[in-house]
């Protein structure tokens, strides 16, 4: 582009020069001086497409080098293996957090399967973390009941 562009210009001057329209007319100078504005321009063109061309060349340059930093930092610590090594022989159960002091308690899946009631309390701190009491059962049966009520109303 940059060599069209000179190519241009380079046309201009020449064709105003073949032009005749004498050495010292106004209109000869206006032309003279626009063409060697566009020529000038041409060249800032040309400049800023070099600096361009270095400065993404660094970018790509920085980028790949952050890129193997990355990989060197996280290497060392892979999140799934912090998981894997925390939570190792917990196969079948679930987390939840203490609302207290914010630290994981795993609770075995079988513990759900027991019919009386079920309190789960964090190891760290005492507070109780998982309640299960015959009360919710309760009112989640008497929800099926509401629910038919409520069609025969709307029917």
């Amino acid at each position: 582009m940059h060599e069209d562009l000179k190519a241009r210009v380079s046309y201009l001057r020449g064709f105003t020069e073949g032009l005749e329209l004498g050495e010292e007319s106004k209109e000869q100078k206006v032309l003279h001086r626009i063409i060697d504005l566009l020529g000038d321009i041409t060249d800032e063109i040309e400049q800023m497409r070099v600096d361009y061309e270095e400065l993404f060349e660094y970018t790509e340059a920085i980028d790949e080098d952050l890129s193997t930093m990355e990989e060197d930092f996280y290497e060392e610590e892979d999140e799934d293996d912090f998981f894997d090594e925390e939570l190792a022989g917990y196969d079948e159960g679930f987390s939840i957090e203490c609302p207290n002091c914010r630290e994981i308690v795993v609770v075995d899946d079988n513990i759900l399967d027991q019919d009386s009631s079920i309190e789960v309390t964090c190891p760290g701190c005492g507070e109780a973390v998982l309640v299960d009491d015959e009360e919710w059962y309760e009112d989640f049966e008497e929800l099926p009941e509401m629910n038919q009520e409520e069609k025969g109303e709307k029917e």
